[in-house]
């Protein structure tokens, strides 16, 4: 990293540098969100000269660091190469980024920036089993999990896997890599009575015994072929969690994503499937949230306690500008339950924020940014004047496309 050292002052005229993909969606939604509000061009330091040591940072510069995942030099270096559809390769990924964003950080502190992630709970963040025990320790609604917090014991395997879900109780879990993301690795497993097993996921296992992301969601009936995935994905670590049973909008189960900015809950989409995963790009869709609202009115539940429960998640960040949340709403509409942290789940392209909320009228990085005036405005200074977003605005896309199309003539995806 190069930089120039000297004291940190606070900015005042909101000069960003993002480290993300320079090509990605991500970045091009953000540099203008910052356009539409006036603010001077972002500063894209790609994810590759972080990675490669020859990141540049400026005194005085807000630094805002964006998912690695629409990069696929990045990927491929933080994977170790081999072929991006593979599901293998997540605990590897997880400790070249951890590394990578700790580092960036020490370099932005050096040059007199500030940063806008704190490194260390980027690491909790992107630890499922980590993630899920600072959240049962701050008393946030989350499924029962053998594997949550630092303690708890590691998954070796399938034998595991089968006594833990013994142990536990219930018929139904989730198997979760634990540094996985998109629904990547995710098995939902359930155990009839004589002990006959079954899983839904998207992973797909080719004749050779390896692993693929795949768009398309399938059932293993063999335990001899579910043991063999968990087996296989069990060195990169996996999170276990009780199966919650959802509620159901139109004969769909459904969850929440809530984007919590700067400790508030500003922007929330529900999301509808006919399998387990609600995953947008594995046939999930967007549901109707005013009807949700309804339904949890109906059932004698409150919609304030709902983002009030994403907000005490998300305090459990305060490195963190933004997270998604995903709310998971129980059978009737009444009770909730926090399924996982995301700290770059604000990608939800249209989608303006909550009506009369903090973020009225603005998308996940305008709210951002109106947050960072906010905050370089100082103590007892008067809220900052958001101009109008100028851009036109239409509805929420019902699919969002895995960071990396498909290959020709298969259903694999980088995710």
């Amino acid at each position: 990293m190069t930089v120039t050292t000297s004291a940190p002052v606070p900015p005042r005229d909101l000069r960003i540098a993002l480290v993300g993909a320079p090509e990605g969606r991500r970045v091009a939604l953000f540099r203008e969100a910052a356009r539409a509000a006036g603010l001077p061009p972002v500063r894209v330091v790609p994810w590759a000269d972080a990675l490669s040591g020859r990141a540049e940072f400026r005194r005085g510069e807000w630094v805002r660091i964006e998912s690695p995942g629409e990069d696929p030099g990045a990927d491929a270096i933080l994977r170790g190469g081999g072929e991006p559809t593979r599901v293998e390769g997540s605990g590897r990924w997880y400790t070249g980024f951890v590394a990578a964003v700790r580092e960036v950080s020490a370099a932005v502190t050096a040059a007199g920036a500030v940063a806008l992630d704190d490194p260390d709970q980027l690491a909790v963040l992107f630890d499922k089993r980590l993630c899920h025990g600072a959240l049962r320790d701050a008393g946030v609604p989350v499924p029962e999990s053998p594997t949550s917090g630092a303690q708890a014991p590691p998954v070796r395997g399938w034998d595991d896997v089968r006594t833990s879900a013994r142990g536990a109780g219930p018929d139904r879990i989730f198997v979760k890599l634990a540094h996985g993301s998109s629904a990547s690795g995710v098995l939902a497993v359930e155990t009839a009575s004589g002990g006959r097993v079954r899983a839904t996921t998207s992973v797909e296992r080719d004749d050779r015994g390896r692993l693929f992301n795949s768009l398309r969601v399938r059932r293993y009936t063999r335990e001899t072929e579910i043991a063999a995935i968990v087996d296989a994905l069990a060195p990169d670590g996996l999170h276990i969690e009780r199966w919650l049973p959802k509620a159901h909008q139109n004969g769909r189960s459904a969850d929440l994503r809530i984007v919590v900015t700067d400790g508030r809950a500003t922007h929330a989409v529900l999301r509808t499937s006919r399998s387990p995963m609600t995953n947008l790009h594995l046939g999930g869709a967007r549901g109707d949230l005013a009807a949700a609202r309804a339904a949890i009115d109906r059932s004698g539940g409150d919609w304030a306690d709902a983002l009030a429960i994403c907000e005490r998640a998300a305090d459990r960040f305060p490195g963190a500008l933004r997270v998604g949340v995903d709310l998971l709403p129980l059978r009737g509409w009444r009770t909730f339950a926090v399924g996982e942290v995301n700290a770059f789940g604000d990608l939800l392209p249209g989608l303006l924020g909550l009506p009369d909320g903090p973020a009225d009228g603005l998308d996940t990085y305008g709210a951002q940014l109106a947050a960072l005036r906010r905050r370089t405005a100082g103590p007892g200074a008067p809220p900052p004047t958001v101009p109008p977003d100028p851009r036109p605005h239409t509805a929420p896309r019902d699919t969002e496309p895995p960071s990396t199309a498909p290959r020709a003539g298969n259903d694999r995806a980088h995710v």
